[in-house]
């Protein structure tokens, strides 16, 4: 009984120490060769690692619960008598231990391992197909790579063939799960030696094709195994048959054995729904008729090559045996909806977004992240993943040492965006029509920003942007329309021009001067306007009295008395007819001239009358002046009247003023 797990154990535990060698081995082959194919297949090693980790840890508590087994057999058969019922009893009770823990293990912990396991697959397959549109660097030392890897491929066939055909004893099952993942390294890390030999004699498009394949099989094998572990969940539990455990792969045991895919099939079923579903008429009418199904469905599949579907913005130029032009000299075109041509390979399709607008950056390569899209557009910042250098003219001050040229650095950030008005011009006439038109933007961007200066009319920077869109959207769709592109550009955008982050303080100083510069200019005349608008009323009138007082001038140099007399006539009425500060003037200097006129003729007609009235009485006229004096002087002030004569000796002071508060004078102190 010790025997049966004892076996399994080993070969589980060997297994599991060559799956880690293979595992450090691709890591550091990985390391020196540079190889994303190979940085890949060693997590998907480690992934079979952590298989057989939990397969050891199985068979090893099996072989532990077999010996338990075995001790409580034993004690049993040495007791007597009546009481070997209570020894087998109190055996169970007190040894019975290990068996408990396998059926913990294998009830908990094998599902949370597997979905540990399934997890780990999903998350580094995302992780690795991120990472494998982003590779840049060549890989290396192909030929020793292609060697080792040859080697841990026919290791690994090896131990995968023995656990297999292991796992075929009932009692050694679970090994089928490591068997099968290690077949699945198998493949993989023989398909990455013909990549690696490929691509040492130039064809790297294998590697190319792994970089991809890899991430998605160790996501289709984690949702699998986490599939598989929802399925148990609901799945039918029979007394003394065995579970198969969610890491298990039914995709891998079915390339294990080939050869009974059908009857595999079966079991699973079987299996999964808990009844002899392969024994039923519908499925024993499918098995036989399986292969004329298979060819009926590749038939239907290839005659479905003669049907091509259109999007509402697309176009499909047909090729026939490689040409695309009717024997009437027409282009067999496919418009959107459904259209039908010969199968595959007389006739093939392609489609194009003749009526989508595609886009082209001139000057930078955009983020991939959005958040990193959504950031400020600062000048001191750089704004993309990457900005490329152009050379823009500056103007010629002070003297430049020799060999030097008057020129600055900037970036731009120009999208143009186009759409295909002739779908046979831009398929044939240029190997990448949009390659070639990207080239030709760049060109006319660099020619134009050479000839542009920062503080120009055309300057890329200030209001000359408008013109210098239009500009190049003119000068590219001329070039290639002289290319016979068939292309049409229909938005050009400078949205981001600066210079680079290092200069930026500097550019922000020049532009800072050029943009001061023109907001005194912009102040100064505005001063001026003020000034000519308070004066005359406006600018337009200040210049005609400005004409016509240098008229006058004129007038008087020449000494023509009737020029003169014109010239003044018409500088008095502009004078007359202004409404500013002038106008102004004049009114108040003639309204103080016909004031003061009228008061000095006031003024003498009433000293004429005073004249007469001193005449005809003296000394009325003179009481009465004193009078109006004392009355004009004494008019706001309090007044006393005193009456006495100038013997006596009492005075009396009459108060005339209302009073507001009695005095003590006012008492009456007399006895009523």
């Amino acid at each position: 009984m010790q025997e049966s797990s004892k076996r399994p154990s080993l070969v589980a535990l060997t297994a599991l120490i060559v799956s880690v060698v293979f595992f450090l081995g691709m890591l550091i082959l990985s390391t020196l060769n540079r190889s994303f194919a190979v940085f890949s297949l060693s997590w998907q090693i480690l992934a079979t690692v952590l298989i057989w980790v939990v397969l050891a840890i199985q068979f090893h508590q099996r072989k532990l619960a077999e010996q338990e087994k075995l001790d409580i057999a034993q004690l049993a058969a040495a007791q007597t008598g009546d009481t070997i019922f209570q020894a087998q009893q109190a055996g169970v009770e007190l040894f019975a231990v290990a068996q408990q823990r396998l059926k913990i293990f294998e009830k908990w912990f094998l599902p949370i391992f597997a979905v540990l396991i399934g997890l780990y697959q999903v998350s580094v397959g995302i992780f690795l197909f991120s990472k494998a549109a982003k590779i840049e660097a060549e890989p290396g030392y192909l030929l020793l790579s292609a060697v080792l890897a040859a080697a841990i491929a026919f290791l690994s066939f090896l131990f995968s063939l023995y656990a297999i055909g292991m796992s075929s004893q009932a009692e050694w099952k679970p090994l089928r799960a490591g068997g099968t993942s290690l077949l699945a390294t198998t493949i993989i890390t023989f398909l990455l030696t013909i990549a690696l030999a490929a691509a040492q004699f130039g064809f790297p498009v294998g590697l190319s094709i792994l970089n991809w394949a890899i991430p998605v099989l160790l996501v289709v094998l984690g949702a699998e195994t986490l599939l598989n572990f929802v399925l148990d969940i609901y799945r039918p539990r029979i007394e003394g048959a065995y579970s198969v455990a969610a890491f298990d792969s039914r995709l891998l045991a079915i390339i294990a054995s080939p050869a009974t895919i059908l009857q595999t099939t079966a079991s699973a079923i079987d299996y999964q729904f808990g009844f002899k579903v392969s024994q039923t008429w519908f499925f024993l009418i499918l098995r036989k008729a399986v292969a004329p199904l298979v060819l009926l469905s590749i038939l239907i599949l290839y005659l479905m090559s003669c049907f091509v579907i259109i999007d509402s913005d697309c176009e499909a130029i047909v090729e026939r045996f490689g040409s695309s032009i009717n024997a009437d000299g027409k282009v067999r075109l496919v418009g959107p909806g459904l259209g039908i041509k010969l199968p595959w390979p007389f006739d093939i399709a392609y489609t194009f977004p003749t009526k989508h607008i595609q886009q082209i950056n001139v000057g930078f390569v955009p983020e991939e992240d959005e958040d990193k899209l959504r950031k400020p557009l600062l000048w001191g910042k750089e704004h993309y993943e990457k900005e490329f250098d152009i050379l823009v003219a500056t103007e010629t001050l002070g003297t430049y040492e020799e060999g030097i040229v008057p020129v600055s650095i900037i970036k731009v950030s120009i999208p143009i965006q186009f759409r295909v008005k002739d779908l046979h011009a831009y398929r044939y006439n240029h190997r990448d029509t949009k390659k070639a038109l990207e080239a030709i933007s760049y060109r006319e961007v660099i020619n134009y920003a050479a000839s542009a200066e920062i503080d120009a009319e055309n300057s890329l920077f200030g209001a000359g942007r408008l013109q210098a869109a239009k500009i190049l959207t003119e000068r590219i769709q001329a070039r290639a329309d002289n290319l016979n592109m068939g292309v049409e550009i229909v938005f050009l955008g400078l949205q981001g021009i600066h210079p680079p982050a290092k200069v930026a303080p500097d550019y922000q100083a020049v532009i800072g001067a050029i943009q001061k510069k023109q907001a005194s200019i912009l102040n100064v005349m505005a001063e001026r306007n003020k000034a000519l608008t308070s004066l005359a009323g406006s600018t337009k009138q200040a210049d005609l009295l400005y004409d016509l007082a240098q008229k006058l001038q004129e007038s008087k140099a020449g000494k023509d008395a009737k020029a003169i007399a014109t010239a003044k006539a018409e500088f008095v009425n502009a004078i007359d007819n202004a409404s500013g500060e002038i106008f102004k003037s004049l009114r108040e200097a003639k309204s103080y001239a016909y004031q003061i006129s009228k008061t000095a003729e006031a003024t003498g007609k009433r000293f004429e009358s005073q004249v007469k009235a001193y005449q005809a009485a003296e000394n009325i006229y003179r009481q009465e002046l004193r009078l109006s004096m004392l009355e004009d002087a004494l008019g706001g002030i309090r007044k006393y009247i005193v009456a006495a004569d100038a013997n006596d000796h009492q005075v009396f002071i009459i108060d005339l003023n209302e009073k507001l508060m009695p005095d003590l004078y006012d008492i009456d102190t007399t006895e009523k």
